[in-house]
């Protein structure tokens, strides 16, 4: 059964969300660590290092976000790493009203003021639904 993330801590297969906020955060400064390194290519150990946890974390932190669709690349060996696509830009693209609730509930959930770059999303999609 998959875990989910809000609920009673004392039903078995449901955790508190404030239990998936760190989850949530080291996995975005992973994603940022690669964006911003991106074109090359930086190695477990030192996202390891920069997140504060083990490189077995890292690894699995890596691998479920690849699974969420996240274009995280792997090599293996020497120079090797994980690398992202960093385009400055994203197309543009067409959520739907209750899509954008459910990202404006993830990042409250989080807390939107934790980093510049998840206000500035906050703010970009509160925006997009309440114009006219």
């Amino acid at each position: 059964m998959p875990q989910r993330l809000v609920g009673s801590g004392g039903i078995a297969g449901m955790t508190q969300l404030h239990q998936a906020a760190p989850l949530v955060e080291r996995q975005h400064a992973i994603i940022e660590l690669l964006r911003v390194r991106a074109p090359r290519r930086v190695a477990g150990a030192d996202l390891a290092t920069a997140t504060g946890v083990s490189l077995r974390t890292v690894e699995r932190d890596i691998t479920r976000l690849r699974e969420a669709g996240v274009p995280i690349t792997i090599r293996r060996g020497p120079r090797g790493g994980y690398g992202i696509d960093a385009r400055p830009v994203l197309p543009p693209i067409s959520l739907t009203p209750g899509e954008a609730s459910a990202l404006i509930a993830s990042l409250v959930a989080v807390g939107p003021y934790t980093s510049a770059v998840a206000q500035s999303a906050l703010g970009k999609i509160l925006e997009a639904l309440t114009e006219d």
